[in-house]
């Protein structure tokens, strides 16, 4: 079968790699129908995360079972399913408290020696603990595919932003980062009953989709001018809830600068770059609570999957550009060079 693989930093191809096969009881073969390229596989891409010459790439993808191992239980060959970005074995301790992230025999996808979701079909372990059954007719509608899509990664990661914030009904947002997570920070907070929801981004295509999203206010400027405009929408006051989507030291400065006191920042942006600019005694200071981190998606596609099911929740925006899976090194290229917001790839 045909799979993306990094060789270097800007080296991303296409290439002729073994079929995956069940190699353990609780395996499942997928074959993919969609897949797309993260902006944390980015961070591969420009060199500055360490990947091996040949290693697989891609952690977001949905497909169809073709094969499934002797011990699973609830899949079989025929099922439309979709994979979270971490496989899990849904029975540990962790898994049971909905943190799959940590489940000790976990793994990304495209770690060494394993497949990645840029690719034709990918060998998924613990097919019952880690994939989750869509409906079959869902094949058939290709907007609500690429929606579901969004389950596998960025919807379900924007989602825990939000919940790390502390969305409640009522309550005033800020969401710093306009890329696809952000936007689905956007379409998270007004799911959970934001009354307020401020989108700081400078890049009109996507504030335009911010808004489509339920975004009320929009702040193009960055740093203490962003602080600044904030500030002065709330009064002095800040945010309830900060969505910090980003990852580098200038975002979570501002996200703690936008913060109300009493509040909370949820942060799922990769940290990458310098430092996390934290300066703890402000957060102790003024009360400011702070969680996040790697989004347990999986944890979250029950909640998340009716909504989207029926209309209710609609993050196919944020992609908004599409290949097929020889036309993957250019998606790079593009989301690299902001052509892009997120690609979608059509294998």
């Amino acid at each position: 079968m045909r799979a993306t693989v990094i060789h270097a930093p800007h080296d991303i191809r296409v290439e002729e790699v073994p079929d995956p096969r069940v190699q353990e009881p609780t395996d499942v073969v997928v074959r993919v129908l969609r897949a797309c390229i993260c902006g944390s596989d980015l961070w591969a891409y420009r060199g500055e995360s360490a990947r091996q010459p040949g290693q697989r790439i891609g952690h977001e993808f949905l497909g169809v079972v073709e094969e499934a191992g002797s011990r699973v239980a609830g899949f079989t060959p025929g099922d439309l399913v979709v994979a979270p970005f971490v496989w899990s074995d849904g029975t540990c301790e962790y898994c049971a408290e909905g943190l799959h992230t940590s489940c000790p025999r976990g793994g990304f996808w495209g770690s060494v020696g394993s497949d990645g979701g840029q690719g034709e079909a990918v060998r998924v372990p613990f097919g019952d603990g880690t994939l989750v059954k869509l409906p079959a007719a869902a094949v058939s509608d290709d907007r609500l595919l690429t929606g579901l899509l969004a389950l596998s990664d960025v919807l379900g990661t924007g989602h825990h932003a939000a919940v790390g914030a502390g969305v409640r009904r009522g309550s005033t947002v800020a969401v710093v980062g306009d890329g696809a997570v952000g936007l689905c920070g956007v379409l998270a907070a007004r799911r959970l009953g934001a009354e307020r929801i401020i989108a700081l981004g400078r890049h009109r295509a996507r504030t335009d989709i911010a808004k489509t999203f339920g975004a009320t206010d929009i702040v193009a400027e960055r740093g203490e001018a962003a602080v600044e405009a904030v500030r002065e929408l709330t009064g002095g006051q800040g945010a309830h809830a900060v969505i910090e989507a980003v990852g580098t030291e200038q975002s979570m400065r501002t996200a703690v600068g936008i913060a109300r006191d009493g509040g909370a920042i949820g942060y799922v942006g990769v940290p990458h770059g310098s430092g996390t600019g934290l300066d703890l005694s402000v957060l102790f200071d003024r009360n400011i609570a702070l969680r996040g981190g790697v989004a347990p998606v999986r944890a979250y596609i029950p909640q998340l999957l009716p909504d989207v099911l029926d209309g209710t929740v609609d993050p196919s925006p944020v992609f908004d550009a599409t290949v097929g899976l020889d036309g993957v090194p250019g998606g790079y290229r593009a989301m690299d060079e902001r052509t892009a917001l997120k690609v979608l790839v059509k294998p």
